[in-house]
């Protein structure tokens, strides 16, 4: 490979497992020798870790390799690859549709990636790999994480459900768990490099143990973790209420740093639809859980999942997906129109929704979620919180001299960066600043629907090891490459910080 061929940018599109295995992805690049380009830099390798659930998956990669085609005719050193769930589809298609692309890899080889961009450079033709079934488990490979505080921890990858909307379980194969002994080891490693946040990742999250033969391992993963000194909060997503158990529960309530917060992917509040949808629960079962996590955990934040004009999808199918929204008051829901999936059942289904009126029914979804999670957030007024502060999730910080940061339930909150006023008890010499991965104690002013404001001073600050990362992380010079592999890569070792919940649920 060219000596010049030294910086890359991965694109990820998806759920949290795509941006995990992107991590995965700059750990085995940084590695092999090369580093993260500037953001404003061209780099000279671009990888796309894909998407293949939504409808404009496909437009949204090929749109990006068509704009990049030019700089690639530009600079033969250059290279492209894609990777993830619409690679792992498509395989030949990609390079059929876009011949400047250098390397076509799937879910289950992303540890080949440096030498595919090997081969690819000395061949000069196009490399593609796909896998049919996972090679070594993602978590043996290395990573570089952009949380310095907090970090993602996959537990199962594959999942066994067969919904009808969904191709995932196609792309990424049978559920296959990891030994527990791994996981925790895993977290402990991590911990000591100073992360105080895990988030235990899935397709389907608590029906980890399905695989190693015990039904109640998730539950007891959770108690484990909670064994684990200097971890402060767990969290995990996304469970099925299929598999969702007494016993989980009873681990969330119990286990002091598992967050009460539950993402609860819902699809449908109609018995005729999830049917439809191959989602082996009902309307009944699925309230009877928000009922016994909220009687556990009074102040527990759920959120959820909604798919709006499933084929066949009537108004009164809507009115019960409607009805359980009022029901459940869920703080936040990620909602989405149906699309269709080549390859999946529903695609072939008679009885698709007509787009006015599926946008109808999605904007009337909004707007009544919307007007609960106001109203949820309302009721956080007055309260004193304890928010881990996160590195970018408030966009307008900088003008407005705020700092934002997680509610134990997730909640995102904006404070501002005034110290003043704070009982010196509770902090740590606040003149040195607080910093990603500190806890700032505030008392909330103001709710919106998708944030809360702690407009007056903190009232405490609690430096922990986790900011002391972040900041050894800003003052580490730029480490010198390891150099390119010639071979296949040798094998070594998150909030949540995206916005969108993973798996499918």
């Amino acid at each position: 490979m060219e000596e010049s061929l030294r910086t890359y940018k991965v694109v990820t599109y998806g759920c949290q497992m795509n941006v995990h295995d992107s991590e995965r992805l700059s750990g085995l690049l940084e590695e092999a020798g090369y580093t993260k380009a500037a953001a404003e830099a061209d780099p000279d390798l671009v990888v796309f870790n894909t998407c293949a659930v939504r409808e404009n998956a496909d437009n949204k990669l090929y749109g990006n390799l068509g704009r990049l085609a030019p700089a690639k005719q530009a600079n033969s050193g250059m290279q492209i690859a894609v990777g993830g769930c619409l690679a792992q589809k498509d395989r030949e298609t990609i390079v059929r549709k876009a011949p400047w692309v250098d390397v076509v890899f799937g879910t289950h080889n992303i540890g080949h990636l440096p030498a595919l961009l090997e081969r690819a450079a000395i061949e000069r033709t196009a490399q593609v790999e796909i896998l049919d079934s996972l090679e070594t488990f993602p978590s043996t490979l290395p990573t570089r994480r952009e949380s310095a505080y907090a970090a993602w921890v996959a537990i199962s990858v594959g999942c066994n459900n067969t919904c009808t909307f969904c191709i995932v379980p196609a792309l990424r194969g049978k559920e296959e768990d990891r030994r527990p002994g791994d996981i925790l080891a895993e977290v402990e490693a991590l911990v000591a490099e100073g992360v105080v946040e895990v988030t235990l990742l899935g397709q389907n999250v608590n029906a980890y143990g399905s695989d190693l033969g015990d039904r109640q391992a998730f539950s007891k993963l959770l108690r484990a973790c909670g064994e684990i000194e200097g971890l402060e909060r767990v969290r995990f997503t996304s469970p099925h209420p299929k598999d969702f158990t007494d016993d989980v529960i009873a681990a969330m309530a119990e286990t002091p740093n598992v967050m009460h917060q539950l993402h609860m992917p819902l699809q449908s509040g109609s018995d005729t639809v999830l049917r439809a949808m191959r989602r082996s629960y009902r309307q009944e079962r699925f309230l009877g859980i928000i009922e016994k996590v909220r009687a556990a955990m009074p102040d527990a934040a759920i959120s959820t999942d909604i798919i709006v004009g499933f084929p066949g999808e009537t108004d009164e199918d809507f009115e019960q997906t409607l009805h359980v929204v009022r029901e459940a008051r869920f703080a936040n829901a990620f909602t989405f129109q149906y699309s269709k999936r080549p390859g999946t059942p529903a695609a072939e289904m008679d009885n698709q929704i007509p787009k006015a009126v599926v946008q109808e029914r999605y904007d009337r979804l909004i707007a009544l979620q919307e007007e609960i999670s106001w109203e949820e957030n309302k009721k956080q007024v007055g309260r004193r919180l304890e928010i881990l502060v996160a590195e970018g999730e408030g966009k307008k910080d900088d003008r407005t001299d705020r700092l934002s940061g997680r509610a134990p339930d997730n909640r995102l909150v904006h404070f501002s960066r005034s110290l003043r006023g704070m009982n010196e008890e509770h902090s740590s010499r606040p003149e040195t600043g607080v910093r990603p991965g500190d806890v700032v104690t505030v008392e909330i002013t103001y709710a919106a629907p998708h944030h809360l404001l702690a407009e007056g001073p903190a009232l405490g600050v609690r430096r922990t090891r986790a900011g002391d990362a972040w900041e050894k992380r800003q003052a580490a010079p730029a480490t010198k490459p390891a150099g390119v592999m010639l071979g296949l890569p040798s094998i070594g070792v998150p909030a949540p910080l995206p916005a969108a919940p993973g798996g499918c649920g």
